[in-house]
């Protein structure tokens, strides 16, 4: 097989790891694969370059994508993508290997109702594929996360502080809720809970005057202006309050040895559906075993909330 591989969307750690995957699996199956930089807009402008196992030395630990990616909306409209099917057919491409998010998935069914064999692979921080468990990328985002809320919890405490917390997550408030229960947060609002702010409110009033020196919010981005949220419970509670906003700093970083081995699961056995004719799928895991399931489908399922979980949070917290 001559197989193309990119990246497409935002980065997420664990990319470059899948990326070795992919390229050794299939170099160990006498196939060639082709690098295609910069996603989508890479493949239409013809950036591809074939692979050998030099390319992928040294990345395994390394964050980011060596392909990088990029933004395309304009993928949506057929002429560009006949543009990327042309460009696939000059290099003999008859395979690819799609790394992202529901954008991404987007593109690969596009290109699969166009002919071209499509696999995708879910690299994305936020988890929120829900044809899968995890998504490669998310326990790294949950890690630097978590890092991040113990550090502002020993200075919250000193300062007899209030500490909001944004984590990513605008679609699966999972990094929220995983982060939260791990720090031991005393408030976790993600899109599943809803923001109740008048509860939040009276709830921290409430633990200020039961003499808690600090108290932590853990909120998933987008919800509300987290700046204004703090001065309103700072005005409403007597806390002193922070908010404190995570970013981009949860894209980046060397992968957890848990996003390195879902990469190497996930980009071999995407090597191992396109030997087996099997297409225009996505990869995952669920129950801690390898699953596939069409595109289209992947992309209509919705995230469940983790009931489990939020029971947890209200026993625990």
């Amino acid at each position: 097989m001559r197989i193309g591989l990119l990246t497409s969307g935002g980065d997420a750690p664990g990319m470059n790891a899948t990326i070795r995957a992919v390229v050794r699996a299939a170099i160990h199956n006498g196939d060639t694969v082709f690098g295609i930089y910069d996603g989508y807009r890479g493949l239409v402008e013809g950036k591809i370059v074939e692979f050998t196992r030099k390319n992928v030395s040294e990345i395994l630990n390394k964050g980011g994508t060596i392909l990088g990616t990029a933004r395309l909306p304009e993928f949506t409209y057929e002429a560009v993508r006949r543009l990327a099917v042309e460009q696939l057919k000059k290099h003999d491409i008859e395979s690819l290997i799609c790394l992202g998010g529901d954008g991404t998935y987007s593109g690969a069914i596009r290109l699969h109702e166009m002919g071209i064999k499509t696999i995708g692979v879910p690299c994305t921080i936020d988890n929120d594929i829900a044809s899968t468990d995890f998504t490669i990328g998310f326990s790294t985002a949950l890690s630097t996360a978590c890092d991040a809320i113990d550090k502002l919890r020993d200075t919250s405490s000193s300062h007899q502080r209030c500490s909001i917390i944004e984590v990513m997550g605008r679609h699966c408030g999972d990094l929220a809720l995983y982060s939260g229960i791990c720090c031991g947060a005393e408030y976790i609002i993600t899109n599943e809970t809803g923001l109740d702010k008048n509860k939040l409110l009276n709830d921290l009033k409430q633990t200020r005057l039961a003499g808690r020196r600090h108290a932590i919010v853990v909120i998933s981005e987008n919800m509300t202006d987290v700046h204004q949220l703090a001065k309103e419970v700072e005005a409403f509670t007597g806390y002193e309050c922070r908010a404190t906003i995570l970013g981009y700093v949860q894209r980046g970083g060397t992968p957890t040895p848990e996003d390195r081995l879902l990469a190497a699961r996930l980009g071999k056995y995407a090597v191992d559906l396109l030997k087996e004719g099997v297409t225009g799928v996505a990869v995952g895991v669920k129950d801690n075993k390898l699953v596939s399931t069409p595109i289209e489908q992947a992309l209509a399922m919705q995230n469940e909330p983790n009931v489990e979980l939020f029971d947890v949070v209200n026993k625990i917290s």
